[in-house]
């Protein structure tokens, strides 16, 4: 099993910057794709980013292009989000995940982190 724990969600100014990190643990983690989806108070969960897991492919939602960076780090069973030019339509709990498959849909991710609040004031 996978477990992934989100950590550097906090309370920022529109027009700032904010980088998350997931950490995982166990042994299949870095042969899953990883990514974070988000999810703001009365809205579905969404996809923010997803990456494969040599880190060769990504998908951004169109919302965040352009202003998010996912990115891995196998060796240290990590993976990160840069968040540039956040706006208040940001305000979400991020929560990172992993699976076998490179979607972009919540099913298909097996393991979910216990979520991080961002929110971005006005």
């Amino acid at each position: 099993q996978v477990q992934l724990v989100e950590s550097g969600g906090g309370l920022v100014e529109a027009g700032d910057s904010l980088s998350l990190s997931c950490a995982a643990s166990g042994r299949t983690f870095s042969r899953c794709a990883a990514g974070w989806f988000r999810q703001a108070p009365g809205r579905e969960r969404e996809l923010v980013a997803v990456i494969t897991w040599s880190g060769s492919r990504t998908n951004y939602a169109d919302s965040v292009k352009g202003r998010f960076t996912i990115a891995r780090d196998n060796a240290k069973n990590t993976v990160y989000l840069r968040m540039n030019s956040l706006n208040p339509e940001d305000t979400a709990v991020y929560y990172c995940v992993a699976g076998y498959s490179f979607r972009s849909d919540p099913i298909s991710y097996d393991y979910w982190g216990q979520g991080t609040q961002v929110t971005v004031s006005s």
